[in-house]
């Protein structure tokens, strides 16, 4: 035990090379320098910068705690650098990701994503960050809830002390902006009523009963709802706590073996698997896809970063992959159909409005008898 330690992901698409597919090595490289400077002068303890998918991760801990300006600064300040070269190099969606021009002191509501975590080292302190592309905060609702409370998933629930009295849930609201605390397993119906509908309800952070340790966090920013527009894809980043009275890192990394349907892939209007992947994998391409996902492994040591172990590197995962590839082909075949297409209420960011603004003219009330009529003409012809 000693001082608090914070962990921090502050994630962003702020330019990419051959359209979505991933970040230029000179902008990653230009958000390494701001960062490693940062460092030098002691305004973070250690940092590590990767990417999947288009977005550009900062994984940083300090000593400041959450939302602290200093620190969302200083991610600004490394996207702003990383846009420079992206502008300079004429790549893709160029600061897509930034949805202002001056920092306000915190980077929440403006445009990145960001899960941070706030502990006292434990003697060990395992801890595994997930950084996904081309899907939405409310894709980890399902891992989330089989790590934490479904026994088949966690055996640590049934025969670990410390775990068996269950978690409790924090879930957010993202349309009303509000959240609630739920206890599991007593309210596990309850959870799983809200956290069923991932586009609105989001599991943001979860603790464990016994004494109120946070386990885990989860980025819950939706971009579209943000900016009032289609800017992009969320692409959801989250830290999970693990091993001494949590779940351990298998448990953890096992609702991943199913590549369950989320929101997202192209143009962010498609539903699509969610496929683990090593890092050299975490680039899309087919269909802007499909959503992906990669699982770093750290410990944490008075702040410092050891790691990362690349987690979903694993045969283990080969099988979930080629599993991701069979869904990923069956849900192509509907092309702009449903359920691969988001249904209406997700659409209202896209092209949806405007064309049936286009149209409005040119819809009419039609009575039932006159259809009757005009069908009975029709056929008689």
């Amino acid at each position: 035990m000693g001082d608090k330690i914070t962990l921090s992901i502050i994630k962003a698409d702020v330019g990419s090379i051959a359209g979505h597919h991933m970040p230029h090595p000179d902008q990653l490289a230009a958000a390494t320098k701001i960062l490693a400077e940062a460092k030098q002068k002691d305004i973070i303890i250690d940092f590590y910068v990767t990417h999947v998918g288009d977005d550009i991760q900062l994984i940083m801990t300090h000593r400041k705690g959450v939302d602290h300006p200093d620190i969302h600064g200083l991610a600004w300040e490394a996207f702003k650098s990383a846009t420079k070269v992206a502008k300079e190099l004429k790549l893709y969606a160029a600061g897509q990701d930034l949805l202002s021009e001056a920092f306000s002191g915190n980077v929440r509501g403006m445009g990145p994503g960001v899960a941070e975590l706030e502990m006292e080292e434990r003697e060990a302190e395992p801890v595994i960050t997930f950084h996904a592309d081309k899907t939405e905060p409310g894709a980890f609702n399902m891992p989330i809830y089989r790590i934490f409370a479904d026994p088949f998933n966690t055996a640590g629930l049934v025969i670990d002390p410390k775990m068996h009295d269950g978690f409790i849930f924090e879930v957010y609201d993202v349309f009303e902006g509000r959240s609630v605390l739920m206890k599991t397993p007593e309210e596990s119906y309850d959870v799983l009523a809200l956290i069923g509908t991932p586009g609105r309800y989001i599991v943001r952070r979860v603790y464990r009963k016994s004494d109120n340790l946070l386990a885990a966090v989860v980025s819950v920013e939706r971009l579209n709802l943000t900016a009032g527009r289609y800017v992009g894809k969320d692409d959801p980043v989250a830290i999970v706590r693990a091993q001494h009275g949590l779940p351990a890192v298998g448990e953890v990394l096992e609702p991943f073996s199913f590549p369950h349907l989320v929101a997202g892939w192209m143009r962010g209007s498609h539903h699509g698997p969610l496929m683990p992947v090593p890092m050299r994998y975490a680039k899309v391409t087919r269909f802007d896809g499909p959503p992906r996902i990669i699982a770093l492994g750290w410990n944490i040591s008075k702040g410092r970063l050891i790691g990362p172990v690349d987690l979903f590197d694993d045969v283990a995962f080969d099988e979930t992959r080629r599993l991701a590839e069979m869904i990923a082909e069956y849900m192509r075949r509907h092309g702009p159909f449903m359920p691969h297409r988001l249904g209406p209420e997700e659409m209202e960011y896209t092209t949806l409005p405007s064309v049936l603004e286009k149209l409005k003219d040119r819809f009419v009330k039609t009575e039932e008898v006159k259809v009757v009529k005009k069908h009975s003409d029709l056929l008689s012809h």
